[in-house]
């Protein structure tokens, strides 16, 4: 439960070069990761019904001109990152974007979603300046099966042609939660999809997203992927503007931050999105409200500060998630970060039982 300092990865230059540094890197944790992944599909747990594994590649392998159409920046770094850790493109898109894979796996395949493998991932808040003392917040905890905890890194990005970006992520993927060094914040929170298609999965989505010059083309970007799975988004930028965006391929509405602070996690919350969202289990859709609750309550007051943010990611009757039967969830590390200011701050494992580190841009 204990975790050193989150890992820092430096990865600067060009896609090519990026995406090699991050595979060489990580070569045998990326290979293991990747095979647990695979296997998981395999199984049927995740996606509706067993699939041979060459089955499973051909679907991922059918999602890379989406990916490649997306940024031919960033699929040049993902297949660098694969050609360096020993795994191919199509098991980069599986490690890399997972959650929106078997969405897009269920969606070919159909058959049920058990309740034991579905996702309630983050919980995730802009607080807008004014509740800040003139300068807001985005924060979130990063919520998955615990067997991902020990692949959790921080990319420090210093792109040749695209913003310094400190990215937390897992080993294999593009980015999971970020800020760039022009302030621009990017968050998630996971939503389960009825209509995944062979699309471009969110990791992918959240590093270009990180290249952008404020949270309105942050938002435009999302908006206009060819999205396989579904997830909420949320985007702020160091001028106080914000966005929360629930995300499925077939719909997207978005709400822009006011004088309230915003939170979201794992249900949705509009009509078209809840039309098109996987059934869920009433253990995790009373985990995701209440949840929702304690950081809406947690967050109706002025004055907020990061340690005020801390504080939510550990509290422990709900936001901080621990493993047990029959879901295995825990938050795996959390970001706390301000982009008025530039601050960034993040912890690897549980935050109740683990440090923040601050963390500066590379440039």
């Amino acid at each position: 439960m204990r975790r050193p300092p989150i890992r820092v990865l430096d990865l600067a230059g060009s896609p090519e070069h990026m995406g090699a540094t991050h595979g060489a890197a990580y070569a045998d944790e990326i290979r293991r990761y990747t095979d647990e992944r695979v296997s998981l599909v395999m199984e049927g747990l995740w996606s509706g019904g067993p699939m041979a594994e060459a089955d499973v590649l051909d679907l991922a392998a059918s999602m890379l001109p989406a990916h490649e159409a997306h940024s031919p920046t960033l699929f040049a770094e993902m297949c660098a990152m694969a050609d360096a850790a020993g795994i191919t493109p199509a098991q980069a898109v599986i490690v890399g974007g997972f959650t929106d894979f078997v969405d897009t796996v269920r969606a070919v395949v159909g058959g049920a979603h058990p309740d034991t493998v579905m996702e309630d991932d983050c919980t995730s808040v802009i607080v807008p300046d004014h509740r800040a003392d003139g300068a807001g917040f985005f924060a979130q905890t990063w919520d998955m099966h615990d067997s991902a905890t020990e692949h959790v890194v921080l990319l420090r990005t210093d792109p040749t042609d695209a913003p310094a970006a400190l990215v937390f992520t897992t080993t294999g993927a593009l980015g999971q939660i970020g800020m760039n060094e022009l302030g621009v914040c990017v968050g998630i929170n996971n939503l389960t999809a009825t209509d995944g298609t062979p699309g471009v999965t969110w990791t992918q989505v959240v590093r270009h997203a990180l290249e952008q010059d404020s949270a309105a083309a942050a938002r435009d970007a999302i908006l206009d992927a060819d999205l396989a799975g579904g997830h909420n988004f949320l985007v702020f930028d160091a001028e106080g503007d914000g966005y929360n965006i629930e995300a499925m391929p077939t719909a997207r509405p978005v709400t822009t931050l006011d004088r309230d602070a915003v939170a979201h996690t794992n249900h949705t919350l509009a009509p078209e999105t809840t039309a098109v969202q996987g059934p869920r289990a009433d253990a995790l859709q009373d985990s995701s409200v209440r949840r929702l609750d304690t950081a809406r309550q947690w967050l109706d007051r002025d004055g907020i500060t990061a340690d005020d943010l801390m504080a939510l990611t550990r509290e422990p009757d709900a936001v901080c998630q621990t493993a047990v039967e029959p879901y295995h969830v825990e938050s795996s590390g959390a970001t706390v970060m301000r982009p008025r200011t530039k601050e960034f701050w993040a912890v690897w494992g549980l935050p109740s039982m683990n440090e923040y580190q601050k963390v500066p841009f590379a440039r």
